[in-house]
C-alpha cells in the first residue's frame, strides 16, 4: 500500500506484520474503514487522534512520520506483555536483525507462523497459554534504566533471544520477570511459557531464524 500524506503526517502499513487486532478500525471508525478504498481516510481528522491510534497498534503495521521530522518516540519502560493463547508484545527501542528500528512488534510464540518471528494469526488455530504466568522470581534482575535498545533475535529452529533492559509483563501488566537477557518459548511447547526450556530440542521445532544465535 502506497503511504497516506497528510499535511502533517505520512502513514505507513505492512499488511505483512497486521493481524487485524482492529484497534485502529474501532479507534477511529471515519479513518480506518477497511471497505474503503484506500482503507485510510485522514479527512480533516487532527494530526494528535491520528497518532495515539497508530500507536496503539500492537503488531506495528501502522506507523507514521512526522514532517516536521520528529519521530515516534520510544516507551520509557520496554516491556513484552503475553498475550492469552496469543503472541509476545514488544514496545520499546526494538531491533530486530535486518530491519529498521521500531518501537512495537508481536513476535509468534505458537511456532505456527509464516512470517518468522512476527505472529501472522496461526495461533488461533488451538493455541493455548496463558497469558498470565506465575512470577519468576528467579529471572528477575535490578535494571538499570527502563528503556534503551531492545535487541531480538529469532534463532534458527530455536527460540527467541532478547537483550536489554526489559520488563516481561502478563496480559494484565503483572510483573513476571525484569532481565537484561531472556530466551522466550517460540515453538509453543516449554512448560515454562513464556521462557524457553529447551522443547524445541526435543519436538524438532524447525523454523528460520533472524540469527545464527
Amino acid at each position: 500500500m502506497k503511504p497516506i500524506e497528510t499535511d502533517d503526517l505520512t502513514i505507513h502499513f505492512d499488511g505483512k506484520t497486521c493481524i487485524h487486532a482492529r484497534r485502529c478500525v474501532l479507534g477511529l471508525p471515519g479513518v480506518f474503514d477497511p471497505d474503503a478504498r484506500p482503507w485510510i481516510q485522514p479527512g480533516d481528522t487532527p494530526t494528535e487522534e491520528i497518532v495515539r491510534i497508530i500507536e496503539a497498534c500492537p503488531s506495528g503495521a501502522l506507523t507514521y512520520e512526522r514532517k516536521s521530522g520528529l519521530v515516534e518516540a520510544a516507551p520509557k519502560s520496554n516491556t513484552v506483555r503475553v498475550w492469552e493463547n496469543g503472541p509476545l508484545e514488544v514496545r520499546g527501542d526494538v531491533r530486530i536483525e535486518g530491519l529498521a528500528p521500531r518501537t512495537r512488534a508481536l513476535i509468534c510464540r505458537c511456532g505456527r507462523t509464516t512470517n518468522p518471528p512476527f505472529c501472522d494469526n496461526s495461533h488461533r488455530d488451538g493455541f493455548e497459554a496463558t497469558g498470565l504466568p506465575s512470577f519468576k522470581g528467579e529471572k528477575d534482575t535490578e535494571l538499570p534504566a527502563g528503556d534503551g535498545p531492545v535487541e531480538i533475535s529469532a534463532r534458527e529452529n530455536g527460540s527467541v533471544m532478547i537483550v536489554g533492559n526489559v520488563e516481561v509483563i502478563g496480559a494484565d501488566g503483572s510483573r513476571v520477570a525484569r532481565t537484561q537477557k531472556a530466551w522466550l518459548c517460540r515453538c509453543g511447547a516449554s512448560d515454562n511459557k513464556p521462557f524457553c526450556d529447551g522443547s524445541h530440542g526435543k519436538i524438532g521445532f524447525r523454523k528460520a531464524g533472524t540469527s545464527e544465535g
